[in-house]
């Protein structure tokens, strides 16, 4: 585990209003929005055993194919853990919710078939190092599974999303960041990029500044690098 792990794995998270808001906007989102079918198609086809970054309240877990044997769900916010926890109990395969920040999975290398980050990479303090974990704890091989906000594609949006991340917003989201390049990141450090599209949540409806959105697959390569 890195070095300075032990620190970051300690620390408390914990939003209590944001964690409310978070707990009925999502569910209404999935209602209302379309997010439940992104959610149905982001974890379509994953087998064996998984491991769910920033599980959240728990949402995706009623979406988990019966081939999966196992998921390990990390979520760092006590309120929001408490709410996964009482997700897992109903859903159809085996979750277990446990503490932990992204930048330091608490959980042994080449441990999982399959990793999903679903509206977590915005949020996480250091991107990099929590997408270097990622790579770490999957098998040769493995699939990274992701669903995320990402950078606006015209450059109004863009531009908005880039004064807001400076300002207001991780302030009321909860550290969310809109106007990160998740598809850049993901290459940087060192996934082999596969099937994805861009898409807008909600698709009908005022675009806001976190509206823009990918869903895609990338891949450890199946061959080691030591040098990472």
């Amino acid at each position: 585990m890195p070095a300075g792990s032990d620190r970051i794995s300690r620390d408390a998270v914990h939003h209590p209003l944001f964690a409310r808001f978070y707990a009925r906007f999502s569910v209404s989102a999935d209602l209302k929005g379309g997010v439940a079918a992104h959610r149905a198609e982001l974890l379509s086809g994953l087998s064996g055993r998984v491991i769910e970054i920033g599980a959240g309240n728990g949402l995706n877990f009623a979406h988990y194919p019966a081939a999966v044997s196992e998921v390990v769900a990390i979520e760092p916010e006590r309120s929001l853990r408490q709410l996964a926890v009482r997700s897992a109990m109903r859903a159809e395969v085996p979750v277990d919710v446990v503490p932990g920040a992204a930048e330091a999975l608490p959980v042994k290398s080449e441990a999982f078939d399959a990793a999903v980050a679903s509206l977590v990479l915005c949020t996480v303090r250091d991107v990099p190092r929590a997408l270097a974990e990622i790579r770490r704890v999957l098998r040769p091989g493995g699939e990274l599974r992701f669903f995320e906000h990402g950078l606006g594609e015209g450059r109004a949006m863009a531009t908005t999303q880039r004064v807001l991340d400076r300002t207001v917003w991780p302030l009321l989201f909860g550290g969310c960041h809109t106007a990160r390049d998740t598809l850049a990141a993901i290459g940087a450090a060192g996934f082999e990029l596969g099937a994805h599209r861009r898409l807008t949540v909600p698709e009908k409806g005022p675009r806001l500044p976190s509206s823009p959105c990918v869903l895609g697959v990338a891949r450890r390569p199946s061959v080691s690098d030591a040098s990472r």
